[in-house]
């Protein structure tokens, strides 16, 4: 008792842990005890709970120790002690999947499962099921059978929970037990009939005519449970969601609105939310589950209150318009005593909320900003970031607030948050962009982060040069080369070695910093300025743009593979950087990813990130191939699978295009949807009327049901080297072989040759060319000559719009837009789209293309490359 005695003093610092800091060996020792006769209960307990404690904080116990302490503990059912022998189910489950010979105590659980002591039936029937296989299953199915019907709650519970265990495994043998289950759900006891419910459906869902007609007989006959209620509502949802068409919904649909003026609260607020959640739904619909949610947003319990505001606070993401009429109720919560609420409430408003009301709503957040946590902090940063976004024009107000919360106390996350809020702000809109930057200046004045310092550095080079007045910045990054660690000193020069780069103004004074800069005790940051101190003193605009303004858009997986494969073999020429594939979006985010930290600079730490990409890992597979590895290194792969088949057809087909220096190979992914089939010596024959050609297949083996396999098919590219495009017909072709669908062993070795036909695939310029971003698009244009140059004007009539065209244009040319040129502002009747990106062979290729709009749009599109074919090849992907 002393160890679990506290004194006031224990209770002021904190939660206190009996068991904090105990031996594995020296618990597994204590549990000898259990063999002494007579008995001790106290201690036995106190040791179980030991041992429960090790194994739930992830402790490792050994098979050969967790078998011994498992035998140890059988002797203890000789003990009638109620709390004893429940501490003894709870060990069986806990060693049932760790100790070996568990099933000796089946017969003992048996026992007490079918005895007269209530205290002991349903925590056997939870450990019984625990230690159950599908053999011994059929043993116990009659007492599990009449345990589900009895007439005690907590042991038809047990039961039942304990069959939704079994299922899977055993889904023969319990879907037996319907009848049992169906008398569950017209139990009187609210738990028995929802786990009776559950137990029910879960038989039942693969089967969407018998899961209907349960959600209408159980509608019909008014369950008493409101938790079983909540679980119908659920399963009515997830139905309407599966086949938003099917106008069998309409009563389910009408169902979930009954619900809404159910006696029950929980069942009222569920239903509400399965209605706005529906994925068909339409903002008419929402009507009646809003004003349900807003009668819950004055209800005394803050339970309530919190579970209406958060569902507001989703629904107001897509449809705004619908939550606009609890605006009032809304701007009552902001006051309320419960932060979270008022947080959301204030989030929600700031969503629904107009162009008029944000200076009223900026007032209001401030007043209780100090009290809420971090995680409540960023929640209010993104959605003044969104309203930033929506009201560009009240920019000024929000990046004041986003910027006093800044200077405010918080943690990492709370600050990375706030500089995510603003730098996006100052992507999106030209006006707030020196107003954020000064934001972010005084910021770093006092940042503790180096990640977020470092950050702001990179956007201070990429930006600053382009602002008004861009010495205003050079104190501030200077501050840092004199203030800061290594790694932030080593991004400030980087940083200013951009302005030096662009502002002819200031280099002078750039590289008497710079010079002070070499004197660095850190290298990197030596290392740094005295590269960006020689390439700036020659003033060479060229020079200077390709080893400062723009960074090096390779992949580092692939750089590291292509030297890998260099230095294998003795060779007297030199390394070429265009044998190394051109950076990609990694597989985790097929967004634009925005850098970080610092990305430019010879010495440049690689471990910003070998992060995998899709490329990389398509690389890796094709290298694999013998015949598709000699082609050479991977220049692109296509980002999406093209579906050549519907998803329903008996074979599914996609198609990925992966491009190589004189070769395209397609690869095509499998399936077999047919369950007594085998395909063998699987191909996609593919033939066109153009000039390529077709010079290997490299056959699928065997593709078994429901396994994803694939197959190549290389094609040489034409002669002609401006003629990129063609159009091929494809033809799966194989050798089907009938099978077993249960075991899957083919009926004879004899098969038949077979095909299937599928959509056609298009070679197009967007695959030849991989996107580029550069920082500075004139400098980079300048660095090309317009020796290669060509023009053409072009009536874009189909499209009305500029922001059709340059989505369209980007598509077609399939290069990346650079300096946010993918924008149009808002209101303009003409546009310049800047597109920069490489040319299989690492040929490098620009493109400015100027809009105009009227009666359609008008464009006037200029190329610029380093080999005319490639200017003519580009041209080509628009006319």
């Amino acid at each position: 008792m002393n160890i679990l005695r506290k004194d006031k003093k224990d209770e002021e610092s904190g939660i206190f842990n009996p068991f904090q800091g105990i031996d594995k060996s020296t618990v597994l020792q204590e549990s000898r005890v259990f063999h002494d006769t007579p008995i001790n209960t106290r201690k036995c307990i106190h040791i179980l709970s030991k041992v429960l404690y090790l194994i739930n904080q992830g402790t490792h116990i050994g098979t050969t120790e967790a078998t011994e302490t498992f035998f140890a503990m059988t002797k203890l059912f000789q003990s009638k002690d109620v709390t004893l022998r429940r501490m003894c189910y709870l060990a069986i489950k806990e060693l049932a999947n760790i100790a070996e010979d568990v099933i000796i105590v089946t017969s003992s659980l048996t026992k007490d499962m079918t005895g007269k002591d209530e205290g002991f039936r349903a925590p056997a029937i939870r450990a019984l099921c625990r230690i159950t296989d599908s053999q011994m299953l059929a043993g116990i199915e009659r007492y599990l059978k009449q345990a589900i019907v009895d007439k005690n709650p907590s042991v038809a519970s047990a039961a039942l929970v304990s069959s939704l265990h079994l299922l899977k495994p055993n889904f023969d043998v319990v879907k037996r037990w319907v009848n049992e289950a169906q008398e569950a759900v017209s139990s009187d006891n609210v738990m028995v009939q929802y786990h009776g419910l559950g137990l029910l459906y879960h038989i039942k869902q693969n089967d969407r005519l018998a899961v209907s007609k349960l959600i209408t007989k159980q509608a019909r006959q008014s369950l008493r449970s409101p938790y079983a209620y909540c679980l119908l509502v659920r399963i009515a949802a997830k139905y309407i969601d599966e086949d938003p068409e099917n106008p069998e919904n309409t009563p389910l649909s009408e169902f979930l609105e009954s619900c809404l003026r159910h006696k029950s609260e929980l069942v009222i607020y569920e239903a509400a939310r399965a209605l706005v959640n529906l994925k068909s739904v339409k903002s008419k619909d929402l009507d009646p589950a809003v004003s349900v949610l807003q009668l819950f947003l004055s209800s005394p319990r803050p339970t309530l209150r919190f579970a209406a505001v958060r569902t507001l606070n989703k629904v107001a993401i897509m449809q705004p318009q619908s939550v606009m009429v609890c605006n009032l109720d809304l701007e009552n919560l902001i006051t309320d005593v419960n932060r979270s609420i008022a947080t959301l409430a204030i989030t929600t408003l700031l969503k629904i909320g107009n162009e008029n009301s944000i200076d009223r709503l900026m007032k209001q957040i401030s007043t209780f900003m100090s009290e809420i946590s971090d995680e409540f902090k960023i929640v209010v940063v993104e959605a003044i970031r969104s309203l930033c976004l929506k009201f560009p024009r009240k920019h000024s107000v929000m990046m004041n607030f986003l910027s006093s919360m800044l200077r405010e106390e918080g943690g990492f996350g709370y600050k990375k948050a706030i500089v995510d809020a603003v730098v996006t702000i100052i992507e999106d809109n030209n006006d707030a962009k020196e107003s954020g930057l000064a934001h972010l200046c005084e910021f770093i004045e006092d940042c503790e982060h180096t990640t977020l310092a470092t950050k702001i550095l990179h956007l201070l080079g990429q930006e600053g040069p382009r602002t008004s007045t861009p010495s205003k910045y050079i104190r501030f990054i200077y501050n840092r080369v004199i203030l800061e660690n290594a790694e932030v000193r080593a991004a400030a020069v980087t940083s200013l070695a951009k302005f030096g780069a662009h502002c002819d103004a200031l280099l002078p004074s750039i590289l008497v910093l710079l010079s002070r800069c070499m004197m660095d005790t850190d290298d990197e940051v030596r290392d740094r300025a005295t590269f960006y101190y020689h390439v700036l003193r020659k003033e060479d605009k060229q020079l200077a743009s390709s080893y400062i303004l723009n960074t090096l858009s390779v992949s580092i997986v692939g750089l590291e593979r292509a030297l890998a494969a260099y230095l294998k073999e003795p060779t007297d020429k030199p390394f070429d950087m265009k044998t190394v594939p051109i950076a990609t979006v990694p597989m985790h985010d097929q967004k634009a990813v925005k850098t970080s930290g610092e990305s430019t600079g010879v010495a440049q730490k690689a471990s910003t990130t070998s992060v995998t990409t899709r490329q990389d890992v398509y690389a890796e597979q094709l290298a694999a191939v013998p015949e598709i590895a000699a082609l050479g290194p991977l220049f692109k792969s296509t980002s999406k699978p093209i579906q050549l088949t519907e998803s329903e057809t008996e074979y599914v087909v996609s198609c990925i295009k992966h491009t190589f220096a004189d070769h395209m190979v397609f690869q095509f992914n499998c399936t077999n949807t047919l369950n007594d089939q085998i395909l063998e010596n699987v191909t996609v024959q593919m033939e066109t009327g153009d000039e390529a050609e077709v010079v290997n297949y490299i056959p699928c083996h065997v593709l078994k049901y429901g396994t994803p396999s694939t197959t190549y098919t290389i094609v040489q590219y034409p002669e002609d080297a401006a003629t990129v495009s063609a159009s091929f017909t494809c033809t799966l072709k194989f050798i089907v072989k009938d099978c077993d669908p249960g075991t899957g062993e083919p009926d004879d070795d004899e098969g038949y040759d077979d095909e299937y036909v599928l959509e056609d695939v298009e070679m197009v310029v967007a695959d030849h060319v991989q996107g580029v971003v550069r920082t500075n698009f004139l400098a980079s244009w300048d660095e090309i000559d317009d020796e290669n140059e060509m023009e053409e004007t072009f009536a874009l009539s189909s499209m009305s719009s500029l922001e059709e065209a340059v989505t369209k244009i980007t598509q077609f040319i399939g290069l990346q837009p650079c300096e946010r040129s993918d924008r149009v502002p808002e209101g303009k009747s003409s546009h310049t789209l800047l597109l920069a990106g490489v040319y299989r062979g690492g040929i490098d290729v620009m493109v400015r293309s100027r809009l105009a709009l009227k009666d359609g749009v008008t464009m006037h599109l200029t190329v610029r490359s380093q080999d005319p074919i490639v200017s003519e090849v580009v041209m080509s992907a628009v006319g």
